[in-house]
């Protein structure tokens, strides 16, 4: 009997040292952000000691510095009418590119996440509901990422979801250590600028010019598909990024 309650123990420990390893890991939030970059010089992220954080845990925000390689990623939450024009400038230019998307996206807009599919995109994981997922726990982490990732599978056949973009930006060491271990690669970005308020476009020059004088080697770049200025602008971007010797390459070519 005694036996028996010792091998029990041992048994409860090792399925419970997962679940202990991520609650250790703190939750404080940490909002993304980087200082803009001028001139091909690099951009560095705040300094407020996350850099570590992510490296740890295999986030991403910058490639090889050393390499004139880019990476377009977009954020799709809702479609406002400008992604059939982003993925026709896309396969015009034969540019590739990743798209995170949520659930009301994947709801709302099968037809153009099969045709991202078709044309050599990948779909990453943009949660279900769009949480702050410092906010939530881990078991809801991942109901939030394994709907998407079933969804996306049924719709587009794609078979694996493996890139996370982290809702708003908004991460901790916690969230970015459960996400991990449920297989996801944590996606952030070394170009971006205010782009997702529908409210306040500026025209293609506007969307043109933050994205040229932000351009340094290994970007990771974040748009954002209901921006109208970036659908008329993409075109001149590639064009004129590809004269200043750079190649356009998906995240799963890094």
């Amino acid at each position: 009997m005694k036996r028996f309650r010792i091998v029990t123990i041992f048994v409860l420990l090792f399925t419970l040292i997962p679940v202990l390893a991520v609650d250790a890991y703190k939750n404080a939030p940490h909002h993304f952000g980087f200082k803009k970059s001028k001139g091909g010089q690099l951009p560095s992220i705040d300094e407020e000691g996350f850099k570590g954080i992510m490296e740890k845990h295999g986030a991403i925000f910058l490639a090889d510095t050393s390499k004139k390689e880019i990476y377009l990623t977009f954020d799709n939450g809702y479609e406002n009418g400008y992604t059939a024009k982003i993925l026709d400038t896309l396969k015009t230019k034969q540019v590739p590119a990743v798209f995170f998307v949520t659930g009301h996206y994947i709801k709302d807009q099968p037809a153009l996440m099969k045709r991202m599919a078709q044309e050599g995109h990948l779909i990453g994981n943009h949660s279900w509901s769009h949480p702050d997922m410092t906010q939530i726990s881990d078991s809801k982490i991942k109901e939030e990422l394994e709907k998407v990732s079933t969804a996306v599978t049924q719709v587009t056949g794609q078979q694996k979801v493996s890139y996370l973009r982290p809702p708003r930006g908004i991460f901790s060491e916690r969230t970015l250590a459960v996400s991990k271990g449920l297989g996801y690669t944590s996606v952030f970005w070394s170009i971006a600028y205010k782009d997702w308020d529908t409210k306040a476009q500026r025209g293609w020059k506007y969307a043109y010019d933050n994205f040229m004088s932000q351009l340094h080697p290994g970007a990771v770049i974040l748009l954002h598909s209901v921006s109208s200025d970036n659908a008329e602008a993409l075109a001149k971007i590639i064009d004129d990024t590809r004269k200043q010797g750079y190649a356009f390459k998906r995240l799963d070519q890094m």
